[in-house]
């Protein structure tokens, strides 16, 4: 089954995540139609390879038009419509930049890997339930209802305020034409009953003014307490969300609801501002003793032009936080003289505003605030805001060639600096712009969270290390000192965190009994770890008891191997990976000889090994762990292949594949059999293949283990041996001799 149909399977509430990341950037329509095609294109080498993006960026063209040509032929209009503008939209928007989009859809491939991965997953982390909270989800219907009613409001006190220009226009009417009348006539009875009517208009009148007034004052107030109260909150969320996200937890949503509150209450602020224009209109045509427009506008005037203020700064919002193509994964770690991209997003959305806001980055604005290196921004660091780049018609901006670099520095500064300290230093990324609108302008500032600059690729994984700690431990965004004095997290929510890694980088969180075996290796033997509270220095700092390495080292290389060289075996499920040596033993004992589990190594970094379970003559049960597998040797042989093909010599016997069963009871071939790059190996006559008469070559695993240990006894277990060459061995040798040989 296609990742595609397996994710059109899930439920709404993961469908809903599917459908935020596909737009006009890579439109779902074509996601569903060329589903296998894309699936089996490798779009992340393609991200970091321009020759081969623009291959596939060429492919998918000719993929898009074939469909062009179905669907014509079936004369389906809407479809026709929408393939031929995205079409378009490939040949304009990424012919000068095909790596662009070969990012956008691995990224696409991989969230909907991390969906997929969630929805398998039984149990929620503290830190998904408290996002998930039904509180929030009601704070948010309320806050939209609450909008939609002040905008409501406004409306009405328009209509109160046209009643009221129209009261005012009656009266001057008729006060003017008894004004104009001569002095004889002015003493008649009927003007004098005229003149008791107009006393009656201006009290209406002075009734209706207060009215407004008040009416507007109420708009007014409900909009300080709504913004005072929820939608900050509602912001804040969000913003909480987004960190999240950011450290590989679920995607975060809500910003487009956002904006359009945003965007309601501004317009609801500028038509109780027109309001209040009128209102002085009116004045100036009218006034009288106790007239409440005089004393009571200029108040109303100030409060509405400080919520506009704050409405505008509040909604000028980084969208997608800086991060490297090259590395979509690990968000806030920039390399120096390497590009990186980041978005912004002015919630109050104004067709006016279209392409009249100017944004400017600058990084380390507050220099006095980071550490002795200093950077500035390379590339084009000012740019347009603009409603037609976002599929949504956001008022936003992209920044995509930006690019930080290291400025020099008194001599001895950075050689000072230890391999910590470079990747636990934060900087800022800063953006300001100006808005000018209806007379009043804004200057509005907001900032990334907090980066990590690195100068060299080997600082990347300490360096993500820091934003897993930083945005796990604080809702604060611009705590730049933060490292100065990390605080403690706890264990549980960093177990969440660390399965995130695993889901969002390989596309398979870890299950509680995994998770279990990290929480020992990071505390020891402890009963419970819920309220557990884990230093940063024994995260990333201190070496595992009697090993070279940190657990976050031997963590990251764990994840490397899998992206690299296990990546279909860990997502179908079958590495148990994160097992202890006593603990396999426990599970292993009791199962038929000949069943194996896959675990990653706890003394080599980026290794995986295998262990099995055998019964001696006497009914004993013994052991065998093959040493560990690294990147090196599984870039030669897939991994599959190396436990289809694997033997083992005993004494006294012939070369034979120990491994039948999967642990629990899975036949070994049923698990891994569509993974093999090729049929099991067989010894070839030269007629059978190989140019000019040679004989095919393979590489077999083969280790060798004595009757009297349990332990392999060569320190390598992977030997280069042709079928022909062990074929001509078996003929002229015993086994005892190829044994000796082999050793």
């Amino acid at each position: 089954m296609s990742q595609w149909s397996q994710v059109q399977q899930l439920e709404i509430k993961f469908l809903e995540q599917v459908d935020q990341f596909y737009d006009d950037n890579f439109p779902m329509e074509i996601r569903h139609l060329l589903a296998q095609w894309i699936e089996s294109q490798d779009w992340e080498a393609a991200a970091n390879n321009e020759a081969m993006a623009m291959i596939l960026l060429q492919n998918l063209i000719i993929q898009v038009d074939e469909q062009l040509d179905r669907v014509s032929q079936e004369k389906n209009l809407l479809l026709i419509h929408n393939l031929k503008r995205v079409r378009k939209l490939l040949q304009g928007k990424y012919h000068g930049n095909p790596m662009h989009i070969a990012v956008i859809i691995s990224n696409c491939l991989r969230e909907e890997r991390r969906i997929l991965a969630a929805a398998s997953m039984p149990v929620q982390g503290p830190l998904e339930k408290s996002l998930q909270n039904s509180v929030v989800s009601e704070r948010q219907r309320n806050v939209e209802h609450k909008v939609s009613a002040i905008k409501n409001s406004a409306q009405m006190t328009d209509q109160d305020v046209k009643y009221l220009e129209d009261l005012q226009e009656e009266f001057d009417f008729r006060y003017k034409t008894i004004q104009s009348l001569e002095q004889n006539d002015k003493n008649s009875a009927l003007i004098k009953q005229e003149m008791l009517a107009l006393q009656a208009m201006l009290n209406t009148l002075d009734y209706k003014r207060k009215e407004v007034l008040s009416k507007i004052g109420r708009v007014i107030h409900e909009i300080d307490m709504l913004m005072s109260n929820m939608l900050t909150e509602e912001l804040l969320d969000w913003k909480r969300r987004q960190q999240i996200a950011c450290i590989g937890g679920p995607l975060h949503g809500g910003l487009d609801q956002l904006q359009n509150c945003f965007t309601l209450l501004a317009e609801s602020l500028f038509q109780v501002r027109r309001q209040l224009e009128k209102l002085d209109e009116l004045l100036t045509r009218l006034t009288y003793d106790g007239d409440p427009i005089p004393v009571q506008r200029p108040q109303l005037l100030e409060k509405v032009n400080f919520l506009l203020y704050n409405l505008f700064r509040n909604s000028f919002v980084v969208e997608r936080q800086p991060c490297m193509p090259t590395h979509p994964q690990r968000p806030m770690v920039l390399k120096t003289l390497i590009q990186f991209t980041v978005k912004l997003r002015l919630l109050i959305k104004l067709p006016e505003l279209n392409y009249q806001i100017r944004v400017k980055a600058t990084i380390d604005k507050n220099v006095s605030t980071v550490s002795n290196r200093r950077f500035v921004l390379c590339g084009t660091h000012v740019k347009a805001m603009n409603m037609d780049e976002s599929a949504n018609g956001s008022l936003s901006v992209e920044f995509r060639h930006l690019q930080p670099k290291e400025m020099k520095t008194s001599a001895g500064s950075k050689g000072n600096e230890g391999p910590h300290m470079v990747t636990e230093e934060l900087h800022s990324i800063s953006f300001e712009t100006q808005v000018c609108l209806y007379g009043l302008t804004i200057n509005l500032e907001t900032s990334s969270l907090p980066v990590v600059m690195i100068s060299n690729v080997s600082q990347l994984p300490n360096a993500w290390a820091s934003i897993i700690w930083y945005n796990l431990s604080t809702n604060d965004p611009q705590n730049l000192s933060f490292f100065n004095n990390p605080p403690t997290a706890t264990l549980s929510q960093l177990l969440e965190v660390l399965s995130w890694q695993f889901s969002s980088y390989v596309g398979r969180g870890l299950n509680s009994e995994q998770l279990n075996m990290l929480a020992e290796k990071l505390m020891g033997q402890q009963v419970s770890y819920n309220d557990y509270q884990l230093s940063w220095a024994k995260f990333c700092k201190e070496h595992l008891p009697g090993k070279s390495f940190t657990f976050w080292v031997w963590l990251e290389a764990i994840l490397d191997l899998i992206k690299k060289h296990i990546l279909p075996l860990w997502i179908d499920g079958y590495v148990m990976g994160f097992v202890s040596k006593e603990k396999e033993r426990i599970l292993l004992k009791d199962k038929t000889p000949g069943t194996f589990l896959l675990r990653f190594s706890e003394s080599n970094l980026g290794g995986i090994t295998f262990t099995w379970v055998d019964q001696l003559e006497n009914g004993d049960v013994t052991f065998h762990s093959v040493e560990p597998y690294n990147k090196g040797r599984l870039s030669a042989l897939p991994f599959a292949d190396i436990l289809r093909d694997y033997k083992v010599i005993m004494a006294d016997n012939v070369p034979e594949n120990p491994l039948k069963y999967l642990y629990p009871d899975i036949p070994k071939d049923k698990a891994f059999g569509k993974h093999y790059s090729c049929q099991p190996n067989e010894v070839s006559k030269p007629s059978d293949g190989g140019g000019k008469g040679y004989v095919p070559s393979v590489f077999i695993p083969v280790s060798k283990i004595l009757n009297d240990s349990t332990e392999p006894h060569s320190p390598s277990d992977l030997l280069p041996m042709s079928p022909s060459v062990y074929a001509v061995l078996r003929e002229h040798l015993s086994p005892t001799a190829i044994e000796t040989a082999v050793s």
